[in-house]
């Protein structure tokens, strides 16, 4: 029984939707800062082209759609919920850009260390969202 209690609470403090989107923001992060320090090495290499990960857009769509219920009666309650966010993963691609502000490739170097700078600040963000602080500080009976 105290196992089923343990099991029911880590459920509800690490499983939660807003949780597993953080998790899945700070990966998200990592292959961005991947994406954008492999298009910096790359800034003069002929005919490169760059990559973007697709991660935020993805989040912004599966917020946006309802799953749609139908009512039988005045009665009832109303159905619908939000998508499942599950589904979301980050993704690179290489976006159809034809431009060429290098001469060299697509890459222009100002805007990946702009890039960079603020995924870095998003992930510091996602980092202390994700922190444990507050649930230790509740643990030991500390305000936080």
């Amino acid at each position: 029984m105290l196992d089923n209690i343990v099991s029911a609470t880590r459920d509800r403090l690490f499983k939660t939707d807003t949780r597993m989107l953080v998790y899945k923001s700070l990966d998200a992060n990592a292959m961005r800062g991947r994406a954008i320090a492999q298009n910096i090495a790359n800034a003069q290499t002929p005919g490169y082209n760059r990559v973007e990960v697709n991660f935020e857009e993805q989040v912004r769509e599966a917020m946006r759609k309802q799953v749609e219920g139908k009512t039988t009666d005045d009665q009832h309650m109303e159905i619908g919920r939000k998508a499942s966010l599950k589904k979301v993963e980050p993704y690179v691609f290489r976006p159809n850009d034809p431009t060429n502000p290098g001469e060299v490739n697509n890459v222009d170097i100002d805007i990946e260390n702009a890039k960079m700078a603020e995924n870095q600040i998003q992930h510091n963000y996602n980092m202390q969202f994700a922190g444990f602080s507050k649930i230790q500080a509740a643990i030991k009976g500390q305000s936080y």
